[in-house]
């Protein structure tokens, strides 16, 4: 489908206004400086597992496994924010189908972060940004839980469940069916 000579000049002229649009900001940005806020320090319990984006599920499972064993606490608290929640519901899934009798409780929401920027120059004033960031809590329980709490759900059987062996996690595992490494390659 070809353009015509029209459609071309709209669409360059467009596109070097978005460019004009884009450069005035950042060149607005930079008169402008974060503010590093101190994090408050909030400590974590032994039960907390919080997951990241960059984490590994079975890193999270093995952690569960040690708090469920070792530390013999009978409840997990998975957390994540951003980007990482789908793997905070992975691996509650995957520590569900690894120890019996867990009951679960999610709880959803967002959070507000405001980031705040101070002038380089004078005679700006201080600009805030504030971000809604998601944030899930799945809280995973030997014991029963509030089975009114609308994010309840009840153990799953447990011919689906095969259970955690801590020396079965420790062993190195055979190579992934990931990028590469087969013949041709």
């Amino acid at each position: 489908l070809a353009q015509g000579p029209k459609l071309q000049s709209i669409s360059q002229s467009a596109r070097l206004r978005a460019e004009e649009v884009q450069g005035q900001q950042s060149n607005a940005m930079n008169k402008y400086k974060k503010v590093i806020v101190s994090k408050d320090t909030i400590v974590k319990d032994d039960d907390e597992i919080r997951i990241t984006a960059l984490g590994s599920v079975y890193a999270y499972v093995s952690r569960a496994g040690k708090v469920f064993n070792d530390l013999d606490k009978p409840q997990v608290i998975i957390t994540a924010t951003g980007n990482a929640l789908t793997k905070a519901v992975t691996a509650a899934e995957v520590i569900k189908r690894r120890f019996k009798g867990l009951h679960q409780i999610t709880k959803l929401g967002i959070q507000e972060i405001v980031d705040k920027y101070e002038p380089l120059e004078e005679g700006l004033d201080e600009v805030t940004d504030t971000r809604s960031l998601p944030f899930i809590e799945i809280k995973l329980s030997k014991e029963t839980l509030d089975t009114s709490d609308k994010g309840y759900q009840p153990p799953i059987d447990e011919s689906e469940v095969k259970e955690f062996d801590p020396e079965e996690m420790s062993k190195p595992r055979a190579p992934g069916r990931g990028r590469g490494g087969g013949q041709g390659e």
